[in-house]
């Protein structure tokens, strides 16, 4: 068990991450509990992101000599696909305690040996599904688990970004062996992910297209779509991929349940999210309802609910790896939904199937 008393001695595995900048910037909200002590560069040992701040830390080429020489009781795993499911099992099994950028693999089977090593060392697990902190998506949930929906009858996500000439397709995202998947693998997941959370019943039928629908030749998927079949009998459906001409981005939530429908928009600009609620006309008037989250100013990726996560990952590995809000299972149902999704698309048909987070 971490002492509950000292500060929390992180090691940052890959500092040339996309998002590694912004969660060693979020780690500054924290600053009174946690210190980075230790850093392993990876990505070509590139050390052009660094901040001066931190450029005496000890730093290692490898997982292996951290391990061996490091000073730490935790990580921040920020790596490839082809690399990070090792690096968590080889920490894991060390003893640390872990946090692992998402999408964490490339497929639910190479998420196994982290499952595995998590649950024979009992440390303090988190990933960086972060949305599921996010108050906006909490309300929503808290929708779900209540019953104010009634039955779901239909659920849409669309979720478009900026497009591959963005990056250049050349970016490991884009790149087949170190990444496995494309737009679904690394940014659909958090949606996907969320979607498990909120309707809190299994998906048994999966359809899909995914494909390069771009003028950007790539080798993995750019976008597509899919219809998931639930258990209840409702659908529910996505569709995003990187579309747009412009560094931008925007998602939209359409929840309809026979006694109440939702519009959730997360990224309204000038607030933290807008839920257009709409509900039952028992009597003379009908419920009608605007939620605005206020606006989130907190610096670092992800603002407030990075923060939120990373605490509950702190006060997990400090209560001796208690579960957090993400699990290894719910990772790894994520990771499986996606692979149902590739899979379907391939064969051209729909694919039976029972996930559940």
């Amino acid at each position: 068990m971490t002492d509950t008393h000292s500060v929390f001695r992180l090691a940052f595995i890959g500092l040339d991450h996309p998002h590694g900048a912004g969660w060693r910037k979020s780690l500054e909200n924290l600053a009174a509990q946690v210190e980075i002590s230790a850093i392993v560069p990876r990505f070509e040992n590139g050390l052009a992101s660094l901040e001066e701040k931190w450029s005496d830390i000890p730093r290692f080429d490898t997982v292996e000599q951290l391990i061996d020489g490091g000073q730490f009781d935790g990580a921040i795993v920020c790596l490839p696909n082809d690399e990070g499911p090792e690096a968590l099992a080889q920490l894991a099994l060390a003893g640390k305690h872990i946090l692992a950028e998402k999408p964490a693999a490339g497929s639910a089977a190479d998420f196994q040996q982290v499952v595995n090593a998590v649950e024979q060392s009992q440390v303090a697990f988190q990933s960086g599904y972060m949305w599921r902190y996010d108050e906006g998506a909490m309300r929503v949930r808290r929708m779900f688990r209540e019953g104010r929906f009634g039955r779901l009858v239909s659920l849409a996500i669309n979720s478009v970004t900026s497009n591959v000439a963005r990056r250049g397709p050349t970016h490991y995202l884009f790149n087949a062996q170190r990444s496995q998947g494309g737009y679904m693998n690394w940014l659909a997941c958090h949606w996907l992910d969320l979607l498990l959370d909120f309707i809190g019943e299994p998906i048994v039928g999966v359809t899909a297209r995914v494909g390069v629908f771009g003028d950007t030749s790539v080798e993995v998927e750019d976008g597509g779509a899919a219809i998931f079949d639930l258990e209840s009998g409702g659908l529910a459906t996505f569709h995003g991929g990187y579309f747009l001409p412009r560094w931008a981005g925007e998602s939209h939530w359409a929840i309809r349940g026979l006694d109440r429908w939702v519009n959730w928009d997360p990224g309204k600009a000038g607030t933290g999210g807008v839920l257009d609620i709409h509900g039952p006309q028992p009597q003379f008037d009908a419920m009608n309802e605007t939620c605005t989250i206020p606006p989130d100013n907190t610096p670092g990726y992800g603002g407030r609910r990075c923060v939120a996560l990373l605490e509950d990952w702190i006060s997990s590995a400090r209560a001796g790896g208690r579960p957090c809000r993400n699990t290894p299972r719910s990772t790894q149902a994520t990771l499986q939904l996606i692979d149902t999704i590739y899979q379907a698309s391939r064969e051209g048909r729909r694919l039976e199937c029972r996930i559940d987070a």
